[in-house]
């Protein structure tokens, strides 16, 4: 489909003409029965009044009204229909439809009884909101006497709402751009400094008034968005009626739930343009594929990598493209590499725990790895929620005595959730208990969907409105984007695994205070002796440096702690070739990550490198390369595997 529809044919008047009269011929045979009121003149006086205007109009000029008037008729007929069919999808499943499905209400009355407790601070803020309006007043005076004046307030750095000329240019959207500013910033400072509430209340009540004053913000309106509104003059309507087009696809492939398109999903087949790197599955069980990677260079390290990345989303955020592929660059510095492709669960697999994910996942990997190369010991690598698992079963095997593992390596992975990031407002037990009866009526799954719209809302500008702006106000097609992509592509969660994560780990952080029993055994952190190197991103908002940290200080054995610049995805994938961002290193660990921060050294480019050197220490002699072929195991298929192509 082209990026702006063909413009329609001119409506027909002769066909308006005959449905009027049908309507009218109905009317007259309805007079017997119900008087007709006198006809209101003002419409026809009115239409007397346009006729003239429109016939001073040029053709072009009349073509270009017919066509806007069409697209716009088209478009909200569209969306009428769309949002009809989802209604119906909706009234099929009514257990769905929460008023407060996030159970914010009981925090907001906490916070808001608070801030009514203090009439005196309260009286203090709206002076001072109404002081800093009237600074925009005035400055807008100035403005329109032709004085150049800085604005009230700007938009923070890397706020991509505004980039558009005219919310700076054109005075009527500045000003509309900056009261929006001091209300949203106004509102959530209100929130943010209450004082003497449960902190997890207070912290989930700013989570939710910045979704608010995000979803209120004027570049989210057609007719509050400069960019949006020039679109639709330009192209006659054209855009909106593309917009509505992809709103009813999107709520089409949501099945009556609008799950917004965030790139071309159409551009990036598995297997064929990410997750290329040449491989072999060489063995499975009932929760993983296991994933060999051709070497690159004659020699490895005596010692293989095995790859545990979150269950979540798929394996191959770690090789998107061939440029930014961990694997293939891990593969070019003389790794056997290994990594477990997870299973996208079905009903089937409900029942499965995190238990079953030790057993059946690191251990039987690990077993797998050690007999396909020959060896006695393996490196480990966890990302994420699979960093949590891998911590777990060290701690297990630290119990037994089980040495199998030679080094352990975190990304972003979390072992204390005292301080964990938003995903902590998504676990009180009032979500939890909705969570447990959405997946039994799912059959025992969470969907990825479900997922998908959860991580989503933790960036909510960056992966929700500007999509929406783009996709429905502009009637643009999302642009490709393989990372965008791989985000999307989530997996189901087996109930029995998800609600035990969210509830011992989340909701009572067994595992750093010693109280998390697996297979028997209590597990403690302080056992592990194992060399480790966490990683951690400056900007994470799923796993904060601060927690990331806390996790670190908790192992037994030796610790390397590194920081990387950006975020959960980005801080981690940072192949060394991109040259972007930097890392902070220090070989002390005291007792907070600010403290670690005042002794770090920063260091410009990737933190791979680093962790490459640590890494090699601990992974012995070279030996001749492993052709995944002729290993211990017979090959199953080529990588990426079939596993990874499941889709949700």
């Amino acid at each position: 489909m082209s990026e702006h529809p063909s413009t329609p044919t001119k409506a027909k008047p002769k066909k308006k003409a005959k449905v009027a009269d049908k309507a009218a011929s109905k009317g007259m045979k309805s007079e017997n029965k119900v008087e007709t009121p006198p006809a209101d003149p003002r419409p026809a006086e009115a239409a007397s009044k346009a006729a003239p205007a429109f016939e001073s109009l040029t053709g072009d000029q009349r073509d270009m009204l017919e066509k806007l008037s069409a697209n716009l008729a088209r478009a909200a007929l569209t969306a009428q229909g769309a949002i009809a069919e989802a209604a119906l999808r909706q009234a099929e499943r009514p257990a769905a439809l929460q008023p407060d499905p996030f159970h914010v209400a009981p925090a907001l009355t906490d916070v808001m009884g608070r801030l009514a407790s203090q009439p005196d601070r309260m009286v203090r803020a709206q002076a001072d909101l109404f002081q800093q309006y009237l600074e925009l007043w005035q400055s807008a005076a100035r403005r329109a006497g032709g004085e150049a004046v800085e604005p009230v307030v700007r938009p923070d750095k890397g706020d991509k709402r505004f980039n558009d000329p005219d919310w700076a240019e054109n005075p009527v959207f500045d000003v509309i751009k900056q009261s929006y500013l001091l209300t949203s910033n106004w509102l959530n400072s209100l929130v943010s400094q209450v004082q003497d509430v449960d902190p997890i209340a207070k912290r989930r009540v700013e989570f939710f008034m910045k979704m608010l004053t995000d979803a209120f913000s004027p570049s989210n309106f057609l007719v509050s968005n400069p960019a949006a509104l020039r679109e639709a003059m330009q192209t006659q309507g054209a855009s909106l009626l593309k917009g509505m087009e992809n709103f009813a696809d999107d709520l089409t492939r949501g099945g009556g739930q609008l799950a917004i398109s965030q790139t071309d999903y159409q551009m990036f087949k598995i297997g064929e343009n990410v997750a290329t790197a040449p491989g072999k599955v060489v063995f499975q069980n009932e929760v993983l594929q296991l994933l060999q990677f051709n070497p690159t260079t004659e020699q490895v390290h005596e010692i293989p990598l095995l790859i545990f990345p979150p269950w979540i989303n798929k394996f191959y955020i770690l090789d998107l493209r061939p440029e930014n592929s961990m694997i293939r660059w891990l593969a070019d510095q003389g790794f056997t590499v290994f990594v477990a492709s997870w299973v996208n669960p079905d009903v089937e697999m409900a029942a499965k725990t995190f238990e079953d994910y030790m057993l059946e996942g690191i251990y039987a990997a690990t077993d797998a790895v050690m007999a396909q190369a020959g060896v006695d010991r393996v490196n480990t690598v966890g990302y994420c929620i699979g960093g949590t698992l891998l911590s777990s079963t060290l701690a297990h095997m630290a119990a037994k005595n089980d040495k199998r593992i030679a080094s352990a390596t975190f990304f972003a992975a979390q072992q204390d959730f005292a301080e964990a990031g938003d995903l902590l407002l998504f676990t009180n037990d009032d979500w939890l208990s909705d969570l447990e009866k959405q997946m039994d009526a799912a059959g025992g799954v969470l969907s990825g969907q479900a997922m998908a719209e959860t991580f989503n809302s933790l960036r909510a500008n960056d992966l929700i409105w500007s999509f929406f702006v783009n996709n429905y106000l502009m009637g643009k097609e999302p642009k490709p984007f393989d990372l965008l992509f791989w985000n999307s592509d989530q997996t189901r969660m087996p109930k029995a695994l998800h609600m035990f994560y969210l509830r011992k780990f989340y909701g009572e952080n067994a595992l750093s205070k010693g109280e998390l029993v697996l297979d028997n055994v209590k597990l403690d952190l302080g056992a592990v002796k194992t060399p480790v190197y966490v990683q951690s991103s400056k900007e994470d908002h799923i796993a904060p440096a601060r927690s990331v940290y806390r996790g670190a200080r908790l192992f037994g054995g030796p610790v390397t702690f590194t920081l990387a610049g950006s975020g959960h995805i980005a801080g981690v994938i940072n192949a060394p070739v991109a040259n972007k961002y930097q890392h902070w290193t220090n070989t002390d660990l005291p007792a907070s990550v600010e403290q670690w921060m005042e002794g770090a050294s920063e260091t410009a480019g990737s933190w791979w490198p680093h962790w490459a050197t640590w890494l090699r220490e601990k992974s012995g002699g070279l030996v001749p390369a492993r052709d995944p072929a002729n290993g211990k195991f017979k090959p199953i298929e080529d990588a990426p595997g079939s596993y990874v192509k499941v889709k949700s």
